[in-house]
């Protein structure tokens, strides 16, 4: 049995001498002339192991995938200044990892604070992005979204026995975004998303002082300008409909915005979709063809 990972890990500095790791995953069908490449982004709390089953995919498609832990997540360095942990610094390290990947645009993929990154990049730099997926996030959030994450978040610093307790665990808090997941999807998503420490048990993979600086910071400022700013670029969003996060309203909003948008819906499924859903795959599959 093969257990060789499907990348390799590599290491992005940032202002501060700080690392940013980074999963590295080489095109399966390479083309004769290179693919614009991507680079996807995950949510708040969340690192590369988010995107273990997606990356893949968009690798086998020709593309170079780049997955990244940001600042302060899996086995990136914690920031020593927790005010750093703000979309305007995460956007300035997604630059950052453009530049020293030698990539003059990419197709970012982001879920969530990933999606917030990529329209405060599109504000200022809209060249660098060739096209976004954008994962149930938008320029307004809903209220009650936020509420929830300040709520689970605040109580998230205790450790678990067991992986199995983890995984239970995650259940409890999001088992209203994902009604059909059995207890083996709540234990790989507890895999991807706790570490073990020195006692045997398990806690979150994030340092903590990022929940510290969501309470003080906000979740972003204005972001209506990027969302803007990308109306020249290929754009689908991903909306999964039980999302507390992303609401039809918002939805409708967007599209007054900038109609053109591609949109595609998962049922059933909450904040986030992990895009690889039968409902999701495809449209993201035929969105990519479309881009060089």
């Amino acid at each position: 049995m093969n257990t060789t990972p499907p990348y390799g890990n590599i290491t992005i500095t940032l202002p501060g001498n700080l690392r940013m790791v980074a999963r590295r995953y080489s095109p399966k069908a390479p083309g004769d002339t290179p693919q614009t490449p991507v680079i996807c982004i995950p949510g708040l709390t969340r690192n590369a192991a988010d995107f273990s089953e997606l990356a893949p995919r968009i690798a086998a498609t020709g593309r170079e995938t780049v997955v990244l832990s940001l600042r302060g997540r899996g086995p990136s360095d914690y920031d020593p200044a927790y005010t750093n942990y703000r979309p305007t610094v995460y956007a300035e390290d997604v630059l950052h990892a453009l530049d020293q990947l030698g990539w003059p645009k990419a197709i970012c993929v982001g879920t969530s604070l990933g999606g917030i990154i990529t329209m405060l990049i599109a504000e200022n730099q809209t060249d660098r992005i060739a096209g976004t997926v954008i994962n149930d996030i938008g320029p307004d959030i809903a209220p009650e979204g936020l509420a929830h994450i300040a709520q689970y978040t605040a109580n998230a610093s205790e450790p678990h026995e067991s992986l199995d307790a983890a995984a239970r665990a995650t259940q409890s808090v999001h088992g209203g975004a994902f009604p059909d997941a059995n207890f083996e999807d709540w234990l790989r998503w507890a895999e991807r998303t706790f570490r073990q420490i020195e006692n045997g048990k398990w806690c979150l993979d994030y340092d903590p002082n990022i929940v510290r600086a969501f309470s003080e910071i906000g979740p972003a400022p204005d972001l209506w300008p990027g969302w803007r700013a990308l109306s020249k670029t290929p754009t689908l969003l991903v909306h999964g409909l039980l999302s507390n996060l992303l609401s039809i309203e918002i939805v409708e909003s967007m599209r007054a915005a900038r109609p053109d948008f591609d949109y595609v819906q998962a049922p059933r499924i909450g904040h986030a979709p992990f895009m690889t859903e039968d409902s999701v795959w495809p449209s993201i599959a035929a969105f990519l063809e479309k881009i060089e």
